[in-house]
């Protein structure tokens, strides 16, 4: 296993339909191979993202019948590259649909599939609320991958705001997380560079972290801003807000050098919360 890695972020726009989509990211993709990315990684819902009322609604398709996914993995097996789907819009049985990444390998063979895990669940005002749950049904299992390239863990946008899911993918092996989102400009502004530096930081891995830019059909506004930082938290690139390719080198060794420094992943120790109040005392 070589210790360095060569990738390619893809920062695509929200497009109305996979069809669209999927243009802009193989156009993206031939171009980040061209200079020389191995391992290519594609924002949430990277397959089409509209926003009706409020309320997300994506191009959706059975997975076996998924455009973006099969022309993904052809792609793969043509150029002999791995691509991480960061999520698309799988149909389930209820009328609801999976938020579902996909990790390829060069062979265009699917290694691993994601269902987020955390639901977008928010109130930023009285007149902007989004709730992934209503039409989304969330995934149970956290999921790492064994590549030539290292352990590879892959999470989904809201997720980032969960430290121990990271920690416990960390703790499992991981050296490199893929944290593919479509973050708001709002929170993005406040809160995106803060909390990958910090995943990366707290679990010694690298992130990295895909995000679409620009306006969503129907409404809204993705942040950008495509990131990978190193397990020290340093930002190695920043996509800004353009549509294009973020390229990177990542080095493994960087993971076991962090790790060797700061070993706070096995530090970790089991404790008991107690609250005090004026009357009682409550033991958690």
């Amino acid at each position: 296993m070589s210790n360095l890695l060569n990738i390619a972020c893809l920062q695509t726009q929200p497009k109305s339909s996979i069809r669209e989509a999927l243009s802009e990211a193989l156009i993206f993709a031939q171009e980040a191979i061209k200079g020389g990315a191995e391992f290519l990684f594609l924002p949430e819902y990277c397959a089409g993202l509209i926003s009706e009322n409020g309320k997300l609604n994506p191009p959706c398709s059975r997975e076996n019948e998924h455009e973006f996914l099969l022309e993904m993995q052809s792609f793969a097996k043509e150029n002999k590259v791995w691509i991480m789907i960061g999520s698309i819009a799988v149909s389930a049985d209820n009328g609801k649909i999976f938020n579902r990444g996909f990790i390829l390998d060069s062979f265009g063979e699917i290694i691993s599939r994601y269902d987020k895990i955390h639901m977008f669940d928010i109130q930023l005002n009285p007149q902007e609320a989004i709730r992934e749950s209503a039409y989304v049904l969330p995934g149970n299992k956290a999921m790492i991958i064994n590549s030539p390239y290292g352990n590879i863990g892959h999470t989904i946008c809201y997720d980032l705001r969960f430290p121990e899911l990271y920690r416990n993918i960390a703790k499992a092996g991981a050296e490199i997380i893929c944290i593919p989102s479509a973050f708001t400009k709002k929170t993005g502004e406040a809160h995106w560079h803060i909390l990958n530096r910090a995943r990366a930081i707290e679990n010694g891995v690298f992130v990295i972290a895909p995000c679409s830019t620009g306006k969503v059909p129907g409404g809204g506004e993705a942040y950008g801003h495509s990131l990978v930082v190193s397990p020290w938290g340093e930002v190695i690139a920043d996509g800004g807000v353009k549509p294009g390719i973020i390229h990177a080198t990542i080095d493994l060794e960087e993971v076991l050098d962090a790790r060797n420094k700061i070993p706070s992943l096995s530090h970790d120790r089991l404790f008991k919360t107690v609250v005090e109040n004026q009357n009682k005392r409550i033991v958690a």
